[in-house]
C-alpha cells in the first residue's frame, strides 16, 4: 500500500510502500537506519540483517544520501524513532532502488551561507529549509482563508505598472516596448479601484523593492497580500488586521507544531497572540525611544537609539519599542512626510496622516503598514503635486474620486517577514524559496 510520510500513524502494524528520498543513513553490521524523506516528512526505516532479503540489506548497506527509493516494510509504532511525525518507524522488508545518488554536494558538515545560496535549488531539501518553506506555505493558505471567510474578494493585479506607489528611488525599471515601465511595488492602487466594485478585496503576489540593501530585513523580491475595504477607517482597519494576523498564527501553532519544534521555535512568544494588540502613537513612540536612550549608558546603543521627531524608524527603533510589550504594537499616527502620497492627513494636524505600522515582537520590525486612504480629488491631486508625481500617470487613480469614491482603507502585509517572525528565523533570505537580494538573483 503506498501512503505518504505524514499519515504514517494510521498504519501502525500494517506493510506499506514509501517512496522518497534518503535524507540519512546510519549504522553498521547488521542493523541500518535510513533517514527517508517523501516531502511530507521524515520517518526512519530500520534494515535488519536477519529479517531483511541479503540483497535487500546490501542495497540499505550502500544507499546514499538523496538517492530516490521506494521501501516497503511494516510500520511500528516507537517513540524513540525520530522523524516528523516521530515517533514511528519502517521495518524494510524491500526497497527499490531508482537512482543512486553520488557525491551529492552538501553534506551533512557545516557549509558556508553563500555556498548553500550557490545551491539553494538542493538547500530546500534540508529538514531545516523544508521546515520553514512548510511553514510559509500554512502562512499563504491561512491568508487566503481568513480573508475568504471573512468576505474578502481576491483580485489580480498588474506585475507591470506605469507609476510608483511608494517612492520613485525604489522601482525596477522595464523598457515596455519603448515606454518606461516599472515592476510593480504594490498592487494598492488597483485595489482602490476594485473595491467600488467588490467592497473588500485583497490581490496576493510578488512585489518588487530596488532598495540597495543588505539588512537581515530585506529582500529586493518578496511576497504581499494588499486587502482594501471601503467604507473603513484606521480604527476598523487595526481590529482586521489583529484579527487577521493572530488566525495566521493560531493556524501555524495548530498545523505546523512539528515544523516549529524542528525549528526550535520557543511557542510560548507565539501562544498568546490574540486581538487586542497593543497601540501608541508615533508621538508616544518617540517620546519612549528618547526616554530610553537618555537612560543608556552604552555609547554604541545610544547612538543607535538616537531619533528626532519626523524620522522613520529603523531596525534598533523598532526592536526597542516591541521590547516595551509582550506581543505585537500597533504605531499610529507616523508623520505625512515619511509615508505616502495617498495616505490621509489628520485635519488638526496635517503634518500628521491617518497611518499604521504593526511592529511583531522579538526584534523582528514591521510586518504590516496600512492607512485610511485620500477619498477627496483636490486632496489627492494637491499631494501628487507635493510628491513631484506625474500627473498624467495617475489619472486613471485620480478619476476613482470623482465616480463614487467613499472613505476607505487598506494595508499590506510581507509574507517572508511574517515567516522569518513565526519561525523565528534571523535572517529573511531562508523564508523565500529562492531570495533576490541586492547581489543575488540565482538559481
Amino acid at each position: 500500500m503506498l501512503i505518504r510520510i505524514e499519515n504514517i500513524a494510521d498504519y501502525v502494524g500494517r506493510e506499506v510502500t514509501l517512496q522518497g528520498w534518503v535524507y540519512a543513513r546510519t549504522g553498521k553490521g547488521k542493523l541500518h537506519f535510513v533517514q527517508l524523506r517523501d516531502g511530507t516528512g521524515t520517518v526512519q526505516c530500520v534494515a535488519f540483517q536477519k529479517e531483511a532479503p541479503e540483497a535487500v540489506f546490501e542495497t540499505a548497506r550502500q544507499l546514499t544520501q538523496e538517492s530516490a527509493v521506494a521501501v516497503t516494510g511494516t510500520v511500528r509504532a516507537d517513540e524513540r524513532a525520530p522523524g516528523v511525525p516521530g515517533g514511528y518507524e519502517v521495518g524494510v522488508a524491500d526497497i527499490q532502488l531508482l537512482q543512486a545518488v553520488e557525491e551529492y554536494p552538501i553534506t551533512p558538515k557545516e557549509h558556508g551561507v553563500e555556498f548553500l545560496l550557490d545551491r539553494r535549488h538542493l538547500w530546500i531539501r534540508s529538514s531545516r529549509q523544508w521546515a520553514i518553506l512548510r511553514v510559509r506555505a500554512t502562512i499563504m493558505r491561512a491568508i487566503r482563508a481568513w480573508l475568504h471567510e471573512n468576505g474578502f474578494v481576491e483580485i489580480s493585479t498588474p506585475i507591470i505598472t506605469p507609476a510608483a506607489a511608494e517612492g520613485t528611488s525604489t522601482l525596477f525599471e522595464i523598457d515596455y516596448f519603448g515606454q518606461r515601465a516599472f515592476l510593480a511595488q504594490t498592487g494598492q492602487l488597483y485595489n482602490e479601484a476594485n473595491i467600488a466594485a467588490f467592497g473588500k478585496v485583497y490581490c496576493f503576489g510578488p512585489t518588487f523593492r530596488a532598495e540597495k540593501s543588505k539588512t537581515r530585513r530585506h529582500l529586493t523580491e518578496f511576497w504581499m497580500v494588499e486587502p482594501e475595504i471601503a467604507h473603513c477607517d484606521l480604527s476598523q482597519l487595526l481590529e482586521i488586521e489583529e484579527q487577521f494576523v493572530s488566525h495566521i498564527v493560531q493556524t501555524c501553532l495548530r498545523e505546523r507544531a512539528a515544523e516549529l519544534a524542528l525549528l526550535q521555535r520557543d511557542l510560548s512568544h507565539l501562544e498568546n497572540i490574540a486581538p487586542p494588540f497593543a497601540r501608541i502613537t508615533y508621538d508616544e513612540a518617540i517620546e519612549r525611544l528618547q526616554a530610553l536612550q537618555a537612560q543608556c549608558d552604552d555609547p554604541e546603543q545610544k547612538a543607535l537609539l538616537e531619533i528626532e521627531w519626523g524620522s522613520d524608524f529603523g531596525a534598533p527603533h523598532e526592536t526597542a519599542l516591541t521590547e516595551m510589550f509582550t506581543g505585537p504594537v500597533f504605531v499610529t499616527h507616523y508623520p505625512a512626510a515619511v509615508k505616502a502620497f495617498y495616505m490621509t492627513l489628520v485635519e488638526d494636524r496635517p503634518e500628521v496622516c491617518y497611518s499604521a505600522d504593526l511592529l511583531a515582537p522579538e526584534g523582528y520590525g514591521e510586518i504590516i503598514g496600512g492607512s485610511e486612504r485620500i477619498h477627496e480629488h483636490a486632496t489627492l491631486l494637491e499631494r501628487i503635486r507635493a510628491h513631484d508625481l506625474p500627473r498624467e500617470n495617475y489619472g486613471w487613480y485620480l478619476d476613482l474620486r470623482k465616480y463614487g469614491s467613499v472613505p476607505h482603507s487598506g494595508f499590506g502585509l510581507g509574507v517572508e517577514r511574517t515567516v522569518a517572525w513565526i519561525c523565528g528565523i534571523e535572517h529573511i533570505r531562508e523564508t523565500s524559496p529562492y531570495p533576490r537580494m541586492l547581489n543575488r538573483s540565482t538559481p
